[in-house]
């Protein structure tokens, strides 16, 4: 009777294993790691029952599919870890959005400049966007001035990604972090 892993008969979505390989011949590594060439799939299904492990199918892209012996319970648990591990390390980046009207008061705008630094630097994007309401909509070119007057602010540890946009009664531009900034 053959050995199954945990699951039972179940195939598994990720990687196929024992009776589920259905390819004449593989290459095998062995449990140690070394290479035993290309075999056929009993044979490699024999020595991995002898061993009382599994067959796994590492990488079924390669002609022919590169499968090893080894405990799928283990295996398993050491690829959930690397990818754990993995995502751990990147950094996830935020779009912040910091909202100005292009009548702004100076001190107000020295703290929007100052949130929007921070923002930056933490590695996050900033979405500046200008509001316009009633007469004002005449003066886009103001709001304009403003988030120019943000973007030159923000020059030496941000870049403006993309023009700016507007719609409606609102206009918009994006700031990234520098790319040589840490």
């Amino acid at each position: 009777m053959s050995r199954l892993p945990r699951g039972g008969a179940v195939e598994n979505r990720r990687f196929r294993i024992n009776q589920f390989i259905r390819v004449p011949e593989v290459r095998l590594v062995d449990s140690d790691g070394s290479m035993d060439g290309i075999v056929k799939t009993s044979e490699a299904l024999a020595k991995a029952r002898a061993k009382e492990l599994d067959l796994v199918e590492i990488s079924p892209q390669a002609n022919p599919p590169v499968c090893k012996i080894t405990n799928f319970s283990k295996f398993k648990y050491e690829i959930e870890k690397k990818e754990k591990e993995a995502k751990k390390k990147q950094k996830i980046s935020h779009v912040k959005e910091i909202r100005i009207r292009p009548r702004i008061g100076e001190r107000d705008l020295e703290v929007k400049i100052k949130r929007a630094r921070e923002f930056v630097t933490g590695g996050d994007k900033v979405q500046l966007t200008a509001m316009f309401s009633g007469r004002e909509m005449q003066h886009k070119d103001l709001g304009v001035k403003v988030m120019d007057k943000i973007k030159e602010s923000l020059a030496d540890v941000a870049e403006p990604e993309g023009r700016t946009s507007s719609m409606g009664n609102r206009v918009f531009m994006t700031l990234a972090p520098k790319k040589n900034l840490k």
